[in-house]
Parts: structure tokens; C-alpha cells; sequence
């Protein structure tokens, strides 16, 4: 009988949408768990990353957190998959990057339109904002990549079941889109 292999996902600086569209593989996840352990991963709420096979991992690094977490998969995780824009190039988290992060928790907390109780949050639970938002690939090193925003589930099955079997995952053309 083969072993099972364990699959950890995550998501950091991002807007959920990688991890919806794995769930949309939809009765496919019923196949991937007859032969599939989710270790850390919204689908089993288990906190923590501990040895698998393949680490997914959507959103880009905008905290410290955020890169405990990254570490923590990459040292567990035999490969590891960046899934979505966010986690490529950083998507839409990373456009605070062109203004200084002072500049933005002022607007955000002191000065913006709506603010009624001007205060810099400083709650220790909070995690420190790194100064920019980075793509995953520049905190650890990535072995796969599937762009896209988000990737549709048919291109995430594509990756996953390549991965699997021990194959290359080739993607073509019209799996790669952005819509």
C-alpha cells in the first residue's frame, strides 16, 4: 500500500481567493482525500506546519509573522508551491510599497476619512509590518509556481496531481489568465 502524503497550505498577505479556488476543485477534493493528509490548512484548522510533501502557499510577506510562517513551511515542506499573484509578485498588498509605511499607518490610524479614535495600534498580538511587501520567493526559496488571480482550480488540480504522481506539472497557454 503506498503512504499517504501530507499537503500543508497557507494563506499571508493575500484575499483568500488562491484558497477558494482550491476548494473549487470540488468533488476532486474527495479523490485527494483518499490518498492525502492536510496537515496545517484552513480545510483541517491545524495550526501548525509539520513534515508533508507539498507546502502551498498563497499571499505575499507583509509582517514578521508572515515570515515565521513562510520559514516554517519551507523547512518542513519537501516542495513548495507559490500559488496566485500575491505570493508571485506581491498583487494588491504590495501597492502600499511605493509609499513609506509611516505614511500609511498615519493615514490609516491618525488622519484618514472615518477615523474617530486616532491611535497607532501597539497591541504585542499584533505582528511587526515589514517596510515593503514582499513576493514569497524573496524570503525562501519556491520550487513551483501557478500565476494567476486567482489560478483557476482545474490549473491548481493540474499542479497538484503532477506533484503527486512525481511528474513536472506543465501548464499551457490557457490555463495561465488573469481574470
Amino acid at each position: 500500500m503506498k503512504p499517504r502524503i501530507r499537503i500543508a497550505t497557507t494563506s499571508l498577505a493575500g484575499c483568500f481567493g488562491c484558497h477558494m479556488s482550491l476548494m473549487d476543485i470540488d468533488e476532486r477534493l474527495l479523490a485527494l482525500a483518499e490518498i492525502a493528509d492536510f496537515d496545517r490548512s484552513p480545510l483541517s484548522d491545524v495550526k501548525r506546519c509539520e513534515r508533508c510533501d507539498i507546502g502551498i502557499v498563497e499571499g505575499g510577506v507583509c509582517n514578521a509573522e508572515n515570515v515565521e510562517v513562510l520559514r516554517e513551511f519551507r523547512r518542513h515542506c519537501k516542495i513548495l508551491v507559490a500559488i496566485g499573484a500575491c505570493a508571485l509578485n506581491g498583487g494588491i498588498p504590495a501597492l502600499r510599497n511605493r509609499y513609506d509605511l509611516g505614511d500609511c499607518l498615519e493615514e490609516a490610524f491618525l488622519t484618514g476619512i472615518g477615523v474617530t479614535d486616532p491611535k497607532v495600534p501597539g497591541d504585542p498580538e499584533l505582528p511587526l509590518l515589514l517596510d515593503k511587501v514582499h513576493p514569497i520567493h524573496e524570503v525562501v526559496k519556491v520550487d513551483y509556481s501557478i500565476p494567476g488571480c486567482p489560478p483557476s482550480a482545474d490549473t491548481i488540480w493540474t499542479v497538484l496531481t503532477a506533484l503527486i504522481a512525481g511528474n513536472e506539472p506543465q501548464l499551457s497557454g490557457e490555463s495561465i489568465r488573469y481574470d
